[in-house]
This record gives C-alpha cells, sequence and structure tokens, in this order.
C-alpha cells in the first residue's frame, strides 16, 4: 500500500539499501547545517585574524542569498544532469567554496568563499529535499523527511561545537577543512548509492523544467534589499528595506502566478489551493524559528548565564524539533492531521510563553529555570511534530507535471523566508530598545515584544493548515483506493 505509511517502520528506512540512500540523503542537509554554524562560530576568530569587521554581516547575507538562487535551480540541475551527477555538482561546488574560505587571505576572498558555499549548499538542500520523492517509496516518505529535518537539530548541537574548538585552538581555517573529508563521504555515498533505478515518483519524461532566470534574480535581489536595510541601525531604514524587499517579492508573485515558466508550482499563491496553504505554513513555521537568534543575548543579559550555559539552553528548541521529527514520522493517517494542527499552536502557546517568561528577572533563581525550559523545548517540538507531514504533503499535493518544481521550491521558500524573518526580529529588537536604552531594560523590553510578535506566525498557521489538512485527507483517499484497486487486480 504505497499510501499508508503506517506500514513503514525506522527499521525498514534505516536497513539495507534504504538506510545508505537515507544517509546519502540526510547527510546532505546535515552537510550543509552544520557548515552553517560552524562558519558563525568561528566568524569573530575570522575577522580578528583577517580583518574585514565591516563586513561581517554580509557572510551571512551572500551566503543566504546564494542559497535562495541555486535553491530555485534544483529541479533544472536534477533535470538536465539526472539525480546522482546533479548531487556531485552541488558537491562539488560546495567544496571548491569551503576551500576558498580555508585558504582565504582577506574578507574579500572570504565572501567569494562563503558565496561559492551558499551556491553548492542551496542546491544540495533543494536536490536532498526532492530526492525523497524518488528515492523512496512513498509509505517512507515521511520518516525520511523526518529523518532529514532533524539533522537541524543534530547540527546546531556539533556544529558550534566543531567551530568552538577549532577557533579556541587558533585554527579556524582547519574548522572549514575538516569539512572536505565529509562531503568527500558524501560523494561516495552517492556515487555507489544513487542511481537512475528509483522507486520513487517522477515527472512525466515529456515534462521539461524550463528555468524562470529572471524571477529567481529578483527573488534574490529582494533579500539583498532586506538585508541591506538591516544593516542600518535606525528602524526607519530597516523597514523600508522590508518594505521594498516584500514589494520586489509580490511583483514577482504576481506575474508567476499564470507564467509559462513559473518559479512555483500552480496554486501556490492561493491559501484557497492546498499548494499556497503548505507553503505559506513553511514560510510562517520558518519564520518562527528565527527567535532562536536572541534567545542566548536575552539569557545572558536578563538571566546572568554564561555564553555555553546560554547556548545549550538554546539548543533545548533543536532538540526538541529532533525528537518531534523522530516521534511524528510514519504516524498513522489520523494521527498525522492532529499533529499537523499541534504543531503550530504548540509553537504559538511555547513563543507566548517565553514571551512571559523570558523578561522575569527573578528566573535566574535555579528553581525557575526548569519553568522556562519547557517553552524553549516547546518551540522545536512543535516545528518537529508538523514539519515532516507538512513536507510530505508538497509531494504528494503537487500538480501532475510539476512535483520537482514543488519539492525543490520548499528550499527556495523556506530560505526567504528565515532571510525576512530575521530582519523583521532586528528591527522589532532594535524598535523595542535593545540598545536603547540597552542593557538589562532593553533587553527584557525587546524579549517581550520579538516573543509576542512572533508568536502571531505559527498562530496563523494553526489556522491555514486546516486546508492543508484537507488536501491530505484527499491523498490519503486516493492512495487507499489505489491500493484496494491493487489487490483486487489479480
Amino acid at each position: 500500500m504505497s499510501g499508508s505509511s503506517d506500514q513503514a517502520s525506522w527499521g525498514e528506512l534505516l536497513s539495507g539499501r534504504n538506510g545508505l540512500r537515507s544517509l546519502a540523503v540526510a547527510g546532505g542537509v546535515a552537510l550543509h547545517a552544520i557548515n552553517v554554524y560552524i562558519a558563525v562560530t568561528i566568524l569573530p576568530s575570522v575577522v580578528r585574524d583577517i580583518g574585514g569587521l565591516e563586513y561581517y554581516a554580509w557572510n551571512m547575507t551572500l551566503f543566504v542569498a546564494a542559497s535562495i538562487m541555486s535553491s530555485a535551480l534544483s529541479a533544472k540541475a536534477n533535470d538536465v544532469f539526472g539525480l546522482k551527477k546533479a548531487f556531485l555538482v552541488a558537491i562539488a561546488i560546495f567544496s571548491v567554496g569551503t576551500a576558498t574560505c580555508a585558504l582565504a587571505p582577506s574578507m574579500l576572498w572570504m565572501l567569494v568563499g562563503r558565496t561559492v558555499q551558499g551556491a553548492g549548499g542551496g542546491l544540495l538542500l533543494g536536490l536532498c529535499y526532492s530526492s525523497i520523492r524518488v528515492v523512496f517509496e512513498e509509505r517512507l516518505w515521511p520518516r525520511a523527511v523526518g529523518l532529514t529535518s532533524s539533522m537541524w537539530g543534530v547540527s546546531t548541537l556539533s556544529g558550534p561545537a566543531i567551530g568552538g574548538i577549532f577557533a579556541q585552538s587558533g585554527n579556524w581555517r582547519w574548522a572549514y577543512g575538516a569539512i572536505l573529508p565529509v562531503a568527500f563521504g558524501l560523494a561516495w555515498l552517492v556515487i555507489t548509492q544513487i542511481n537512475a533505478s528509483t522507486t520513487g515518483s517522477t515527472n512525466a519524461p515529456s515534462q521539461r523544467i524550463r528555468v524562470p532566470v529572471g524571477k529567481i534574480a529578483l527573488v534574490v535581489l529582494s533579500v539583498l534589499v532586506v538585508s541591506m536595510g538591516s544593516l542600518s541601525t535606525h528602524v526607519g531604514w530597516n523597514a523600508l528595506g522590508v518594505f521594498v524587499g516584500l514589494g520586489i517579492a509580490v511583483l514577482v508573485a504576481r506575474s508567476d502566478m499564470n507564467a509559462d515558466i513559473p518559479l512555483l508550482p500552480q496554486g501556490s499563491y492561493s491559501l484557497r489551493q492546498a499548494m499556497g496553504s503548505i507553503y505559506a505554513c513553511v514560510a510562517l513555521i520558518s519564520v518562527s524559528i528565527t527567535v532562536e537568534v536572541f534567545i542566548p543575548y536575552f539569557l545572558q543579559v536578563v538571566h546572568g548565564y554564561e555564553p555555553l550555559a546560554a547556548g545549550y539552553l538554546t539548543a533545548l528548541m533543536s532538540i526538541g524539533w529532533t525528537i518531534g521529527s523522530i516521534f511524528s514520522s510514519g504516524r498513522r493517517p489520523a494521527t498525522a492531521k492532529w499533529l499537523l494542527r499541534a504543531g503550530p499552536a504548540t509553537i504559538a502557546v511555547s513563543l507566548a510563553a517565553l514571551a512571559v517568561l523570558m523578561p522575569m528577572l527573578h528566573l535566574t533563581q535555579t528553581y525557575w529555570l526548569w519553568v522556562m525550559l519547557a517553552p524553549l523545548f516547546g518551540v522545536g517540538l512543535g516545528i518537529g511534530i508538523s514539519w515532516p507531514h507538512l513536507l510530505s504533503q508538497v509531494f504528494r499535493s503537487a500538480p501532475a507535471g510539476q512535483e520537482s518544481i514543488a519539492s525543490g521550491s520548499v528550499i527556495t521558500v523556506q530560505l526567504f523566508a528565515l532571510a525576512m524573518g530575521s530582519t523583521i526580529a532586528g528591527m522589532i529588537v532594535n524598535a523595542a530598545g535593545i540598545t536603547d536604552p540597552g542593557g538589562v531594560q532593553g533587553a527584557q523590553s525587546a524579549a517581550y515584544a520579538l516573543l509576542f510578535a512572533f508568536a502571531l506566525a505559527p498562530g496563523a498557521a494553526f489556522f491555514i493548515i486546516g486546508r492543508v489538512i484537507q488536501a491530505k485527507a484527499e491523498t490519503d483517499a486516493r492512495a487507499a483506493a489505489r491500493a484496494m484497486a491493487q489487490e483486487i487486480t489479480p
């Protein structure tokens, strides 16, 4: 029964040939994610060594912009090269960028390396998520998505640790060098385990993917405009950057709705359509993740925790994501519908609870700390229990012939939402006084404003996700009908 996810088990996904394929697909996401956290951790050491403090933020800006562009091209890369060669191209580009970062004599070369890294990493991410549909049987999709998405939680724990060890020893270049053997190992897995013989769905042979290069460039431009606006400490410039960036994105969406060469599949821009609802929920949940950038600061300034302790407390969000993904994946259809609804609700309630608890000074007492652990864990848990089923529904709801575009675009939507969410978060904390008056008072005010404001995003997803649940019920019914027909047919 290809549509019955409750017939699949973790043992089936992680054993034999499926196990090696899972390692290749999940390993691609882990490689990209670990690199992200390594780069963030060692960047202070980098600027102390080679200079370029004025370009500090552009390390992430250019990386994200390049990732968005290449993730949007992942479906075309798959179409042109085939899955195996496309993976190898992505790994090669990523490795060249990583080597450039490791050898960079100046910040200019570091920015070049980070841009190339982002191009390879974004392409790799897009291929990892879209390959699930063709590498695994349909009943394994939720567990495969759960395993793949849980790599972000694992990477949040391992990336800073790896980067911190090398940075503390004064060998930040070796942090990048340590990534290269992992990339070569991933390439070996792809060569030996990913081939033309797949068990999932594919595009119709006659359907060729065309790339809307101009629209992709405009999306990247919108992110760059938002990022440039965020470099200012003045809220007005921040707001102008977001306004212009979102304006460009709206123009792209309007031109893409009925385009012959679409950036997103049909129905992506209407909440009345399954694809539109799914992508909206992906974006809103992704926005809620960006609060983790400021959580360590609030814990250190308001509650006096050391950086290491604050980092591990923040990591509870990632641990919750990983545990939620593993727990949720492969549940029966009725349970999956409940988890889809429960995920955004859990995130919203947890963020609202943090908004109340985080500004409280008396939480520095040890026994009060335990009160705050639950909502920190709950934010990640809410993401984890809904994410596998949300992404699996992308594969099932995609219009015929646009499956690769739909699955590859998940990363594009997610990265765009993260870029916008980070900038809006910066605007909110600046307006709330994180720098003026600053200190404990400013951090308290910023925490309250940011966490309450960002609780609205998953709250909106809670209501939108009803359309996703309806689409899931329809696809489950069709899958059950196909399975019954196959059993009846001798």
